[in-house]
């Protein structure tokens, strides 16, 4: 049925023209660069000052922010990777997509309003509020800096190896053209062409996975118990039941407590909180892009199972061994190489956005963190400010460029799993307990992020996931596949330990005045 349907969709008799260049896609990718890079040009002439710049001046209404926040969240790895996960592995796809959603009310309810209040540009501004500023800064930045580089690579390897697999273009062309391009909107446009261009991104793409559905759906009547049963009946009933991916209980709970706080711990995730007017809309911004997130997720498990039931498990892993092409697929099945070449380019529109929120947090950390704080001690012209983050933009831009490059081929998965597990144990813990505990110091914040940071990567490095699979070697030093658990419970614990261990009076004399600014906003940046 599956391969008799491409077939019929590619008269030519391949399965499938993945591949080859596709002039649809092409032509709608070229109208989403022009557009948005038209939107550059007008944010240019909106963006002089540092508010401006950083967070398009704070007036992006909540749910203008709450759909940018799903743009910048649902990346071409969610997109692509949990429909192939689900279309190979089965039910156990849906760990992912559950892992993703769940941090988003948890955001809600316990960071977004104090981080909008105590905040001015980064999250390490949270941190360092009632505490020592420069100590913090280096320790915040370097948690952010390898999350965002981390990240950086996946999607910049991801974006070589889809624009190859989908456009026909060379792989370096098309990591270079990602690279030039997400810096244009960064350096001109700042946070206001980078809100927009995620906006847009966002729209599309909830927009493609839609069609997607309903065209696959049309299929079994519009019916998703004929869809199940359809893959009951070819692959069994065990693809439908857990346990089918990750047997072990320890791996599932540390990859879901990586995937549920490293959400709240993302540097260019926390950023767009400072874009909008106040408190209350930071909340509706998290209310808005909850529900579209949770939208998309639930339409990326359909997918998945209907490209397993109409295009074949076999077909799907013979383009790609991971899966990731299901959904490309799937589209090319349902709606022939037009849509197809819709949904390429939605995908590639998808890894644009994401590159240039990362691209954007990571010049905000060395400007705002390391410049204004640690270089210059707190003292800074906005003019230089600025000057050193447009700087930083294009470091990081060539810097996203050649890591792609330097990394082309390679399984980057486990890329995307450090920077959320270096997200949940450097980032999150720190920036809880700086709002919640009054007995938090420096040295408790500083000890916390290094620890979290540093023994994720050490233990990602010596997992299965890397030691195992990535070099080769027989037996992996540390079981779990995700180190989260560990890394993250040993930063709690080593922060609460070295905070009690050497109080700061200072530090827990400024709780009081903290507090009224977290919950009434008093004193916030407008």
């Amino acid at each position: 049925m599956s391969l008799n349907s491409l077939l019929q969709v590619n008269p030519s008799g391949t399965a499938s023209t993945l591949g080859t260049a596709n002039p649809v896609s092409i032509a709608i990718f070229f109208l989403f660069v022009a557009v948005t890079l038209y939107i550059t040009y007008w944010a240019a002439k909106k963006t002089k000052t540092g508010s401006e710049f950083y967070a398009a001046g704070r007036n992006i209404s909540g749910f203008q922010n709450g759909l940018a926040l799903a743009g910048d969240y649902m990346s071409a790895a969610s997109f692509l990777g949990i429909a192939g996960m689900v279309a190979t592995k089965g039910y156990d796809g849906l760990i992912y997509s559950i892992g993703f959603l769940v941090g988003w009310p948890l955001i809600m309810f316990l960071v977004a309003e104090p981080l909008r209040n105590l905040g001015k540009y980064t999250f390490a501004d949270v941190v360092a509020f009632r505490l020592k500023q420069r100590p913090i800064r280096i320790a915040a930045s370097v948690g952010s800096l390898l999350t965002i580089s981390f990240y950086l690579i996946a999607q910049m390897v991801g974006a070589g190896s889809l624009i190859k697999t989908l456009f026909g273009l060379n792989y370096e062309i098309a990591v270079v053209v990602v690279g030039v391009v997400m810096t244009m909107y960064v350096l001109f446009g700042g946070m206001l062409a980078t809100t927009w261009v995620q906006i847009i991104k966002a729209v599309l793409l909830l927009s493609g996975a839609t069609m997607l559905v309903l065209l696959a759906l049309a299929q079994f009547n519009f019916s998703p118990a004929e869809l199940f049963q359809s893959v009951k009946t070819q692959y069994g009933a065990d693809m439908l039941a857990p346990g089918g991916f990750i047997t072990n209980p320890f791996d599932a709970l540390s990859l879901g407590l990586a995937l549920m706080l490293g959400t709240a711990g993302l540097p260019h995730i926390l950023m767009r909180f400072y874009t909008v007017p106040d408190d209350k809309a930071a909340r509706k911004s998290v209310f808005v892009a909850t529900g579209f997130i949770g939208y998309f997720y639930v339409l990326t498990f359909f997918i998945g199972f209907a490209a397993l039931a109409l295009v074949g498990k076999d077909a799907i892993l013979s383009l790609d061994k991971g899966g990731n092409m299901a959904a490309l697929l799937l589209a090319e099945n349902t709606g022939g190489s037009a849509f197809l070449g819709f949904i390429a380019s939605v995908a590639f529109a998808t890894i644009l956005a994401v590159v240039a929120g990362l691209t954007l947090s990571g010049a905000s950390t060395i400007s705002h963190d390391l410049y204004v704080h640690v270089v210059k001690k707190g003292i800074s012209d906005e003019k230089g400010e600025i000057k050193v983050a447009k700087r930083a933009t294009i470091f990081l831009g060539v810097l996203a460029v050649a890591l792609g490059l330097m990394f082309k081929g390679q399984n980057v998965a486990f890329m995307v799993g450090l920077a959320f597990s270096i997200a949940a144990s450097a980032n999150f813990p720190a920036l809880l307990m700086s709002i919640i505990w009054k007995k938090f110091t420096t040295q408790g914040a500083v000890w916390c992020m290094v620890t979290g940071a540093v023994l994720s990567l050490v233990l990602i490095v010596i997992s299965p996931t890397v030691w195992v699979d990535i070099m080769g070697n027989e037996v992996a030093i540390f079981p779990l596949k995700n180190p989260t658990i560990v890394s993250m419970t040993a930063a709690f614990v080593v922060g609460i330990i070295v905070s009690l261990a050497k109080p700061e009076k200072a530090a827990a004399d400024l709780f009081e005045s903290e507090k009224l600014r977290t919950y009434l906003g008093h004193g916030s940046e407008k």
